[in-house]
């Protein structure tokens, strides 16, 4: 059985059990979660309000975002925070390992909201190095994670088959490189189902503005590198 990094999926372990399989060694309290929580976003609000007395009025227009961000829920790949955002420039929606499935409602709406009603003129498709869903989808079949008919089981199922022959592909001198080019080829594969999604093609069929891009994020260096971008129905430039 291959063991999983706690870096990248926590919670796995070689045995097959779980964390939350595991006796609790203590009890948590939601209050006791909630409270630091609670004192920073005072403290936040408060620095805000010093150093921009009109900062909350500005954000409490309607919002008019230029862009539709699509990136992974890992807590260390906040949208706002790595490209220097402020609230109201970026329409967000994250799930794990950055997938684009036009079965997925939640993403679907998220898509066509920004495109018919908000009017985004530019879609960013982001992933990143050391991604959990992508090293589990790629090591699935070792993980007991491959048994369970669970909503992530699913997930993982859907990204190793979307990861096609990206999988089988040799050459790479260690197993971080290997990650990183199954990273690099999963968000192409979602660059391309994004680009079939019927509200990107109605928009460009529309001629309306818009542009898409695939980028990856690299958790060490802190930079964004753009991997592919489209302008028009037919026009990609990798």
């Amino acid at each position: 059985m291959v063991e999983i990094s706690d870096e990248f999926f926590p919670g796995y372990r070689a045995t097959g059990r779980r964390d939350h399989d595991l006796p609790p060694n203590r009890e948590i309290h939601a209050v006791t979660i909630l409270t630091p929580l609670l004192a920073k976003n005072r403290s936040w609000a408060m620095k805000q309000q010093q150093s921009d007395p009109d900062y909350f009025i500005q954000t409490a227009r309607p919002q008019q975002p230029h862009s539709l961000w699509i990136g992974c829920s890992d807590s260390r790949v906040p949208a706002e925070v790595l490209t220097g955002s402020h609230p109201g420039e970026l329409f967000v929606h994250r799930n794990i390992a950055n997938m684009v499935m036009e079965e997925d409602d939640n993403l679907m709406s998220v898509l066509q909201y920004a495109l018919e009603y908000l009017k985004v003129s530019g879609i960013v498709l982001c992933g990143h190095y050391g991604c959990g869903g992508v090293q589990a989808a790629s090591m699935l079949p070792d993980m007991p994670l491959a048994q369970e008919e669970s909503a992530l089981a699913r997930r993982m199922r859907t990204l190793r088959r979307s990861l096609g022959d990206a999988l089988a592909e040799q050459g790479h001198p260690d197993e971080n490189a290997r990650q990183n080019a199954l990273v690099e080829a999963h968000v192409r594969r979602q660059f391309v189902h994004l680009t079939e999604c019927w509200p990107v093609r109605l928009a460009w069929q529309q001629q309306k503005p818009l542009e898409v891009y695939g980028c990856v994020y690299d958790l060490h260096s802190g930079h964004l590198k753009k991997l592919v971008e489209q302008r028009s129905m037919e026009a990609r430039d990798e």
